[in-house]
């Protein structure tokens, strides 16, 4: 059964609920406590409609270790440094 948390926990750890959710692959583990996550999506072209492959790089706080290649969830959240405002959910 997964543990409950609650608002003033959710808050400390500057999860409030809210903020963007982005599933992706892990690009990179080399840093500590911080995994860079690689997000792709696809965005129709407005003049020739072809889906052209989008991918954007976040640098994610991860208190866990997380291999290179795996699907993780990260949320935004406070800015915890100069680049770095996302935590690994799951």
């Amino acid at each position: 059964m997964a543990e409950q948390v609650t608002k003033t926990e959710k808050k400390a750890e500057g999860l409030t609920g809210q903020g963007k959710l982005f599933t992706g692959k892990v690009a990179s583990n080399k840093m500590a406590k911080t995994v860079v996550v690689e997000v792709m999506r696809y965005v129709k072209h407005p003049k020739y409609q072809k889906f052209l492959k989008k991918i954007k790089r976040y640098k994610a706080h991860a208190e866990g270790t997380y291999e290179v290649g795996q699907t993780v969830t990260i949320q935004e959240c406070r800015p915890m440094s100069k680049d770095k405002s996302f935590i690994v959910i799951k």
